[in-house]
């Protein structure tokens, strides 16, 4: 059985910049991804899959040092999460269902991102998230997790003004 569990963190003032960054730092992948989708579209009649702009970013991680700031997986899973809006987008047009064509992300329009498999644990007796590339951050646990569950992602949301 899957489960979801909400926690609070407590980030460092210089922790909270780093976050911010990784945010427009996803946003911009997200938007630059759907462009060169849409472009290759328009131009050449060609659709671009996730595997196409996965492999494109490996080479593009090496000569961008923003990127090269940001957990792999995480970048992947932005992909991946644009790839999951398409497949979305097509299967509402062949249903026949009103189908919006999938946006840009503006300023405050990307609020999370994912370590899909890997890169956080829970250290300290459960009082921090140790997040790759980001440190460790101050975590509340209000309720424990089961000893036989397992933890296989970890979503960083920005709530509000949390």
């Amino acid at each position: 059985m899957n489960r979801t569990y909400k926690f609070r963190l407590y980030p460092t003032k210089s922790q909270q910049a780093i976050l911010r960054q990784w945010l427009t730092t996803c946003r911009m992948l997200y938007n630059t991804s759907l462009a060169e989708r849409r472009n290759a579209w328009t131009t050449e009649q060609r659709s671009v899959t996730y595997t196409e702009q996965a492999n494109q970013l490996t080479d593009t991680k090496q000569t961008t040092p923003f990127l090269q700031a940001l957990h792999s997986q995480v970048l992947q899973d932005v992909l991946r999460r644009l790839d999951k809006t398409f497949q979305h987008f097509f299967r509402r047009l062949n249903n026949g269902e009103k189908a919006g064509y999938p946006r840009f992300k503006g300023n405050y329009r990307y609020d999370s991102f994912t370590y899909p498999q890997s890169g956080f644990v829970l250290e300290e007796n459960n009082k921090k998230l140790r997040l790759s590339k980001i440190g460790n951050i101050s975590i509340k646990l209000h309720r424990a997790i089961p000893s036989e569950g397992e933890i296989k992602t970890c979503t960083i949301k920005r709530d509000v003004d949390h």
